[in-house]
């Protein structure tokens, strides 16, 4: 089956060439936002949220585990949370972020100046727009799918990053969205664009952002859309740029992009970024900006893509892809990596975990998280961390993504279906199930965000902004 086939995307969202403009002519323009964010929808018996007190600042939260910043929730349920608000999104497949009472929503619309990636922010409390800015940007998918983000925002201190969809790495200021810094890594670094463009997150490490790359000589440019196997890297797979003015700090790796996003790990007293790379997994040196070890996983198939990121518990690192060779749990130290147990060779049944793009939750000692590449090829399980044993799966068979709100998972489908599960090892404890399909359009494909008494789930066209009661 070739890659079309396996990726097609309705027509109706692909798009044509636009206006091609480079890093530095960026400019953010506010933009009068309507006041869309609706109130009709809005549970006037909703408790307030304490502004600020709970964040959701980057891709999988602080630690990057996917667990939500809202202390211990008493909430009933039995009940289908209520809807406090929704905005309407435009191209894209990720949420946002939340930090200080505000949620950042990174999308694309269609404007005056052609098509804009745009970055808004939204009071979490009532979702009224507080302010919007755009820039135009060049990008047409090569297999159909939504030509917007899929990366999400991160907000460290007064500034936000977005890492576009076309390459382009912008800082802003928190209060308003002004650009202070922009820079088109695609132009800079040569990237041969991926099959679905740019879909990694920046990384803010003490005065760096750290983002993934990938770039290639200026002789791979001519080759051929999609043939990244003729592509050969330049030692741009990963790059440091200061925080405060975007110049390059440094410089690693000889891979090309993923779209996984860089982490760190603690290994004794010393940081280490992980980079999940399309071929290997990196550890890098921030500090030096050094790759220190690099382990190779990936299926040998043109198509195949490492997409979850780095599940880290203690000095052990779990990794893996859906298209052959499985999830692998590695030791690992500054030297190198010791395999504890890996799925490649193992016939796909009997695989322990084959993450796609949804990275599992770890909880006491079981990873719990989406199996498999399709539907019906795919379902939510539990494995157990240090041998790969599969402890149970679900029977249901659909795509889903994961997050923690107290003691509580939220398992989404990508069709707008809620399941609340227990978490535990001795079987599938469904606690409720919601449909929310009459409010949100397939795919709903990024996890969902837990703050406070928040939560934030995503269809194709909406943001659904939840009311969850939380203990004081």
């Amino acid at each position: 089956m070739s890659l079309r086939q396996l990726f097609v995307r309705r027509s109706s969202v692909m798009v044509a060439a636009y206006l091609l403009l480079s890093a530095t002519s960026c400019t953010a323009q506010s933009v009068p936002e309507p006041a869309e964010a609706s109130n009709s929808t809005q549970d006037a018996a909703a408790a307030p949220m304490a502004k600020g007190e709970f964040q959701w600042p980057r891709l999988l939260n602080v630690r990057f585990d996917g667990v939500g910043d809202c202390g211990p929730l008493r909430f009933d349920w039995s009940q289908r949370p209520k809807a406090v608000w929704t905005i309407p999104v435009g191209p894209g497949y990720g949420l946002g972020s939340v930090a200080e009472g505000r949620y950042f929503h990174f999308d694309a619309a269609d404007s005056d100046e052609g098509r804009v990636q745009r970055l808004r922010a939204f009071d979490l409390q009532s979702g009224q727009p507080l302010w919007s800015v755009q820039q135009p940007f060049d990008y047409r998918d090569l297999y159909g799918y939504e030509a917007g983000p899929r990366g999400t925002p991160t907000v460290a201190g007064d500034k936000v990053f977005t890492m576009g969809v076309d390459g382009v790495l912008c800082c802003r200021r928190v209060e308003d969205g002004k650009l202070e810094w922009s820079v088109d890594t695609n132009e800079r670094y040569g990237v041969v664009q991926n099959f679905f463009g740019v879909g990694s997150s920046p990384l803010i490490h003490e005065d760096k952002v750290i983002v993934q790359v990938g770039g290639s000589p200026p002789e791979d440019q001519a080759i051929a859309p999609g043939r990244l196997d003729r592509v050969i890297p330049n030692g741009s797979a990963v790059i440091a740029f200061d925080r405060d003015s975007g110049k390059e700090v440094w410089r690693c790796g000889q891979d090309l992009a993923s779209y996984s996003s860089p982490r760190t790990l603690q290994i004794g007293s010393q940081t280490v970024v992980l980079m999940f790379a399309r071929n290997h997994l990196l550890a890098i040196d921030p500090e030096q900006g050094k790759v220190l070890w690099e382990h190779r996983h990936r299926a040998d198939l043109l198509e195949s893509v490492n997409a979850m990121m780095p599940v880290v518990r203690g000095d052990q690192v779990f990794i893996s892809e859906c298209y052959d060779i499985g999830g692998a749990l590695l030791q690992v130290t500054l030297d190198g990596v010791q395999r504890i147990w890996e799925d490649a060779g193992k016939p796909r049944r009997n695989q322990a975990m084959r993450c796609h793009w949804s990275t599992p939750i770890l909880i006491d000692g079981y990873l719990y998280g989406c199996s498999g590449r399709n539907n019906p090829d795919s379902d939510f399980r539990c494995v157990r961390w240090d041998t790969g044993e599969v402890a149970w799966n679900d029977e249901r068979r659909i795509r889903t993504s994961v997050t923690l709100a107290g003691d509580h998972l939220v398992v989404w489908d990508e069709k707008g279906r809620m399941q609340i599960v227990r978490p535990t090892p001795e079987r599938l404890d469904v606690v409720a199930e919601y449909d929310f399909r009459d409010r949100l359009s397939y795919y709903c494909w990024a996890a969902p965000i837990v703050v406070g008494n928040r939560m934030l789930i995503r269809g194709d066209e909406n943001v659904l902004c939840l009311a969850l009661d939380v203990s004081e």
